[in-house]
Parts: structure tokens; C-alpha cells; sequence
């Protein structure tokens, strides 16, 4: 809205033909050029400004004709609609790339958390076995029918020395030649290093 007075009313009669349709013109399109220079969002946050930018040069445009601009209200911001959907588009790619920074932000801040939980536990056997006791834990916690206990790595080392193989080759030999179809030397058995 424009809200205007003749100043010079000769001016307005022998500078212009029709000085408010004039003025109403040059209304239009200053308000135009003011709000292509703005984001959708300075659009729908800053009306004073644009209005206030909006009186000034159409005032100083107006002055030749007599015409004196009182002031200027932005009551309603209509786009098409057409441009309403591209901005909209570019508001919703500028958030999901806002979205995605702080996701990859966490996510940095996360994995460098793990990295130092890893070191601490890593650091000592202790922690590690009581991480697998927690684990173990969780897992019964679920209900699962199926739990696997993985055995340590050091502890199977004995079964697969030189020592405790050829300990069990000998064994198997000598079960085999001390077997009859029903019996079984009790005696082996228990010398097997597998017990």
C-alpha cells in the first residue's frame, strides 16, 4: 500500500499524464526490483526494510511529478507459484545439506570416542574380558536360543602345539591297538590331554 499527496499540483499536471496511475506504476515495479534482490526468507522477515526502501526511491522517483510518497506498507508477499516451489526446493536443499554437516559432525565426534575407548580397552586384558562378559550378557538378555562362546585364542594354543598333537597321535595309536569290538582301555582315555 502507498499512501501519497500532490505536492505540486502543477507539476502533477504538466510533468505527467496520469500522475497517480503513474505513480502506482512506478509503485509496482520498484516494489518488484526490491524484492528480487531478496531470499524468500528476508522476503517474509524484513517488509519494514523493503518498505522503507520501497518509499525512498519512490519518492525521489515521484518528486518531478509533484508527488510526495507519505509511506509504504508490505502487507502481503505474493509469489507465483511456480517460484514459490523453486524456493521452497532450494530452502529444503539448504537444510538437508545443514542436516547432513551436523550428522557427519557427530559422527566424527563418535568415532573418535570409539578410537579412544578402543586404546583404553586395548591397553589392558582385563577390560577386554569384562567387555566380553557385557557382551555375553546382552546377548542372554535378548532371549536368544543360540549363544557362542568364543574361547581365547591362547588357551587353544595347547591344542595345537607339536607337543600335544604328537601326544594325541600316540593315544589314537595306541587305542587302536589295544581295541577289541567291545571293549576300550579306560586307561587311554584318561592320559588324553584333551580332558
Amino acid at each position: 500500500v502507498v499512501y501519497f499527496r500532490t505536492s505540486d499540483p502543477i507539476a502533477a499536471v504538466n510533468n505527467v499524464d496520469d500522475a497517480i496511475y503513474s505513480t502506482k506504476l512506478l509503485a509496482q515495479t520498484t516494489l518488484r526490483n526490491a524484492l528480487g534482490m531478496k531470499t524468500l526468507s528476508e522476503m517474509l522477515t524484513e517488509r519494514e526494510a523493503i518498505a522503507q526502501l520501497t518509499e525512498t526511491i519512490l519518492d525521489e522517483g515521484t518528486e518531478h511529478w509533484g508527488i510526495k510518497v507519505e509511506r509504504v506498507e508490505v502487507k502481503d508477499i505474493r509469489l507465483p507459484q511456480q517460484l514459490t516451489r523453486a524456493m521452497a526446493a532450494e530452502a529444503e536443499a539448504a537444510r538437508e545439506a545443514r542436516a547432513k554437516v551436523i550428522a557427519a559432525e557427530g559422527e566424527m565426534k563418535a568415532s573418535r570416542a570409539l578410537k579412544e575407548a578402543a586404546d583404553v580397552i586395548s591397553s589392558s586384558p582385563v577390560a577386554i574380558q569384562l567387555r566380553h562378559l557385557q557382551a555375553l550378557n546382552s546377548i542372554a538378555a535378548e532371549h536368544n536360543s543360540t549363544i557362542v562362546f568364543p574361547v581365547p585364542i591362547d588357551i587353544m594354543s595347547g591344542f595345537t602345539s607339536p607337543a600335544s598333537t604328537a601326544g594325541a597321535n600316540n593315544v589314537a595309536g595306541q587305542m587302536a591297538s589295544t581295541m577289541r569290538k567291545d571293549t576300550v582301555d579306560k586307561s587311554l582315555i584318561i592320559q588324553s590331554p584333551f580332558e
